[in-house]
């Protein structure tokens, strides 16, 4: 049986983030923003919600998971479908670094547009998705590892900081935020596999743990918000930055390159209300009759088979 992993089609980039959440939150998108919003998702919104904005939205940030550490890990699949049951095929931006990816994430640009196009980690001074989201009066939490990328480009805004130890810290911190229930959007980052993968061959033992980790913090976490925002229109959103690849001289992980390995990743969306679905189909059910006509992209790549391209 072949699935999505084995011919890789992408519906746009990782800055389609932006565009789509501030269309779901009904705000103004940033003016950097050169991506499309991801139609599918849109739709979905409508017919599950109609013309009503979400109040509550949840994006989980896990550093690092490509497409291709998935196909060691493919029970963990199922688990994040449960809570968030749209599944996109992106590229991320040139190049696959941390603070350029999610530059790109929040402001909806590309790099050569918001500055960052390397690994550095200046405060964003350009309009991103937070600023939007702020002027139309949302209250915005970044629980993120401390001096992490996340935690520190997008700093000198109205937003509540929470800058945590290490990942377990996060999830402790965004569950009583969570639990407070005061904040519109939540921002969650977390960086286990990519400290591994860094150290490690990023399809070892330890490495395959720590995504086992990031999926379990995801599970908590979206089944606190489930509980706690019943009532409200939300989204509930699973969205690395990159991927990774073995590299040949060390055989630890890397990422940088203009290649599938480093470029391929998935989003997962969910939106939740009181309103049924229509003829109870699934979120995945409805996608699929939605859906644009996908691009094809560069073939994915079995690391575990052929080693770095």
């Amino acid at each position: 049986m072949t699935t999505d992993m084995d011919n890789f089609y992408a519906e746009g980039s990782i800055a389609s983030l932006t565009p789509t959440v501030a269309k779901l939150f009904a705000a103004d998108i940033p003016t950097l923003s050169s991506a499309s919003p991801i139609e599918s998702v849109l739709e979905i919104h409508e017919r599950i919600v109609g013309s009503a904005p979400i109040e509550r939205c949840l994006i989980f940030c896990p550093d690092a998971l490509g497409v291709h550490i998935w196909r060691s890990c493919m029970s963990h699949l199922d688990s994040i479908t449960e809570f968030a049951d749209l599944r996109i095929p992106l590229l991320s931006v040139m190049p696959p670094k941390t603070p350029v990816c999610f530059a790109s994430m929040f402001t909806g640009g590309q790099p050569i547009d918001h500055g960052i196009m390397k690994y550095e980690r200046p405060v964003l001074k350009c309009e991103t998705l937070f600023d939007v989201l702020l002027r139309a009066n949302y209250s915005i939490a970044i629980v993120a590892v401390k001096n992490s990328s996340i935690d520190l480009i997008f700093r000198e805004r109205n937003i509540d900081y929470f800058s945590e130890q290490y990942d377990g810290e996060v999830v402790a911190r965004t569950i009583d935020l969570i639990e407070e229930n005061r904040h519109n959007l939540i921002v969650v980052y977390q960086q286990e596999y990519d400290d591994m993968l860094h150290k490690n061959d990023p399809f070892s033992d330890l490495c395959i743990q720590a995504v086992a980790n990031h999926v379990r913090s995801f599970i908590t976490i979206a089944r606190t918000a489930l509980n706690a925002w019943n009532g409200h229109n939300s989204a509930i959103i699973f969205a690395s930055d990159h991927g990774a690849h073995i590299d040949s001289a060390s055989g630890h992980g890397d990422h940088g390159m203009d290649i599938p390995e480093d470029r391929q990743l998935f989003h997962w969306y969910k939106i939740n209300s009181d309103v049924q679905r229509p003829d109870n189909q699934s979120i995945q059910q409805i996608a699929e009759t939605t859906r644009p006509q996908m691009h094809a992209v560069m073939p994915l790549i079995d690391i575990n088979q052929n080693g770095m391209k």
